[in-house]
């Protein structure tokens, strides 16, 4: 009867270590499912964030396509502008010089007037 309850204390004991055993199986197994559960959405976030860098990196690419286009275009129009501002110069230059002429050929006029009046006057007198 001793060994009998002896063999029944061992056969508890045994047993409250299997149910030991056993609860911290099922916390492990549950732990291990929400790590599981954790790395699946960090895939997925980690692929989230793949997806959004490489539209980020697309509309990097376009816009410095865009940039490139309009410094290729203000390149031409200070080209344009160089050219129109050059003429623009010779004209205000060619303008200057015509008003020079203009007010030589007027005093010039002014002088043969002048010496026509006083040329007419003589021949009046006379």
């Amino acid at each position: 009867q001793k060994e009998l309850l002896k063999y029944k204390q061992e056969a508890r004991n045994l047993q409250g270590i299997k149910d030991a055993l056993q609860q911290r199986l099922i916390q492990q197994d549950a732990s291990v499912l929400q790590l599981k559960q954790e790395l699946l959405r960090a895939n997925m976030d980690k692929e989230e964030l793949h997806n959004q860098n490489v539209d980020l990196q697309r509309k990097v690419e376009e816009r410095n396509r865009l940039l490139a286009e309009y410094k290729k275009e203000l390149g031409q129009k200070d080209r344009h502008l160089q050219q129109h501002q050059t003429k623009l110069d010779e004209m205000l230059r060619q303008l200057s010089e015509a008003s020079y002429q203009q007010v030589d050929l007027e005093r010039e006029l002014e002088h043969k007037e002048a010496l026509l009046a006083h040329c007419m006057k003589r021949e009046a007198e006379e």
